[in-house]
């Protein structure tokens, strides 16, 4: 297989860090490149100032710090990658995110922070398998 663009979504959670080590793997092999998303909450739009403004600081700030963990980890590796940070629905937007990137493959984690979500499977993992036509690396 072919692969130029690798979609990496992370949260924070150890099967996140397992996929980046995977996705560094398979960068370095192939010399493809990574887009790392962290998808975050979306800010409801009727929260109305100043709590919307409030609220969407404290999400950045922490997307901020979710991303500049594997920030590090990819710069240290020496892989080619560009950061992304987008609201919304976990599952929804990784296939989004990856359709317009352009990427042959998403490489991700099994569960994300809430093990509540998926008793096997993580929800967003699950969806992301059922709604792309791309190939999907499931890391624990």
């Amino acid at each position: 297989m072919n692969v130029s663009r690798i979609l990496l979504p992370v949260d924070g959670s150890r099967p996140s860090d397992a996929a980046t080590d995977m996705a560094i793997s398979i960068a370095q092999d192939a010399g493809a490149a990574v887009i790392l998303l962290h998808v975050r909450r979306p800010v409801p739009t009727g929260l109305g100032e100043p709590n919307a403004g409030q609220l969407l600081t404290l999400l950045t700030d922490g997307a901020e710090a979710v991303i500049m963990h594997y920030r590090g980890r990819l710069q240290a590796a020496g892989v080619d990658f560009t950061e992304l940070v987008v609201g919304g629905d976990v599952g929804e937007t990784i296939v989004t995110v990856a359709g317009a990137e352009k990427c042959e493959l998403i490489v991700m984690g099994s569960k994300g922070k809430s093990d509540l979500e998926g008793l096997i499977l993580g929800s967003a993992t699950h969806k992301v398998l059922h709604a792309t036509p791309l190939p999907v690396l499931v890391v624990k």
